[in-house]
């Protein structure tokens, strides 16, 4: 009898543990389920960071743009003079000596008065024609003293004009080749060119040419001259200070 009542005993002792191992291991697995999956892969980076940098890093100032040199206000003191850049520019002169002449083409600019100013020809007479003056004399003028004419017949309608004078068109500086050369026709004239330069200039003499008959054709005083050319003393040098005229013409038998 006593040993009934000792299995009893144990077995009503033994239950309650195992009921507590029972629940903490349901307690256990409810854990597990509620911890979320752990992610797989290629962890995230965290945002960079945007806006003003922090105070210390220095930033490059912004480039200001260069500024243009300023512009010139007003003309330049007194009569100028220039020569533009033309197709029928013969080459480097002197403007304070050159010679206006017959069909050359000027520009006429006169100081804040643009319905004055303009391109002007020169006549077959020498003569141009410009609003509030009329008629003046161009030709056998320098630019220079051309502006001064200009300024003092200006001076009765405007208070203290200023007056530029401009060669655009250099057509008078011209002489003619006839005969044996390379190219018939004007050639034009640079200030102290000579009979030989002039025929270099139009191509040389042909294989046909007589270089000891050469003369030039000159009018002076509504005269016409006839000039005999030594081509062969020129080429020594000889005779190397003859220059040419305006309208002169080369005659090459």
């Amino acid at each position: 009898m006593k040993r009934f009542c000792s299995t009893v005993t144990m077995i009503l002792l033994a239950m309650p543990v195992a009921g507590m191992a029972q629940a903490t291991q349901a307690q256990a697995t409810q854990k597990t389920s509620q911890q979320p999956p752990q992610q797989t892969g290629t962890p995230q980076q965290p945002p960079q960071q945007t806006g003003t940098p922090q105070t210390g890093t220095s930033t490059p100032a912004p480039i200001q743009p260069k500024s243009a040199a300023p512009a010139a206000a007003g003309p330049a003191v007194g009569n100028s003079v220039s020569f533009a850049n033309s197709a029928n520019y013969a080459g480097p002169m002197d403007a304070a000596r050159y010679i206006i002449g017959p069909e050359d083409s000027l520009q006429v600019t006169v100081w804040k008065e643009p319905t004055l100013s303009g391109n002007f020809p020169v006549r077959p007479d020498g003569m141009i024609s410009l609003v509030l003056v009329g008629d003046l004399p161009a030709a056998g003028l320098t630019p220079m003293a051309l502006s001064n004419d200009i300024t003092q017949r200006l001076r009765k309608y405007i208070q203290d004009p200023v007056v530029t004078v401009a060669v655009l068109g250099v057509n008078s500086q011209r002489i003619f080749m006839v005969g044996e050369v390379g190219k018939v026709g004007p050639v034009m004239l640079t200030p102290g060119m000579t009979p030989l330069q002039a025929i270099v200039s139009a191509g040389g003499l042909s294989q046909f040419a007589n270089s000891k008959r050469i003369y030039i054709l000159r009018t002076v005083s509504g005269k016409q001259q006839k000039i005999p050319f030594n081509y062969k003393q020129a080429l020594k040098g000889e005779n190397s200070g003859m220059t040419l005229l305006p309208g002169d013409t080369i005659v090459v038998p």
